[in-house]
């Protein structure tokens, strides 16, 4: 028998179920920006997550309601487009990673961390602005100074 279009991992659930796990997976992802879960969930998770971030960067009406169905909380998905989406313009893909952190002390199941690649406390926007502001403004003042001294 063939394998040929086959797609996802089914987790030993339904349909329904595996749906709503990955939901409330990636709710707590964006609702906590890390969680630590299982490597086969994190590699499942991870591509949906991004998919849900590149809508969530063009920002109109109707992707911000296909992140809206893609999640199982509002308040998440609000917070992803209008907080953590303009942080991550700088990248086009590649927002998320994978750490593995340890095994599970119940059944000894591979833990993995999911986080996002890029710091969220601070607008990368920001950062490079204010990076290039003083760089113009020190070059000049260093130039008048050594032509005095001359």
């Amino acid at each position: 028998m063939h394998r040929h279009g086959y797609k996802g991992r089914k987790f030993h659930r339904e349909r329904d179920q595996r749906e709503a796990l990955i939901e409330g997976l990636a709710d707590s992802l964006i609702k906590y920006e890390s969680i630590e879960t299982t490597v086969t969930k994190a590699k499942e998770l991870v591509p949906y997550v991004e998919k849900l971030i590149t809508k969530a960067k063009k920002g109109d009406l109707h992707n911000r309601r296909q992140v809206i169905s893609g999640l199982q909380t509002v308040e998440s998905a609000h917070k992803l487009v209008d907080e953590i989406a303009p942080k991550l313009t700088t990248r086009n893909s590649g927002h998320l990673r994978i750490e593995r952190t340890g095994t599970r002390r119940g059944d000894n199941t591979q833990m993995a961390r999911v986080s996002f690649v890029d710091d969220l406390t601070q607008a990368p926007v920001a950062k490079s602005a204010a990076a290039n502001k003083p760089a113009a403004k020190a070059t000049p003042k260093k130039t008048p100074a050594k032509t005095e001294a001359k």
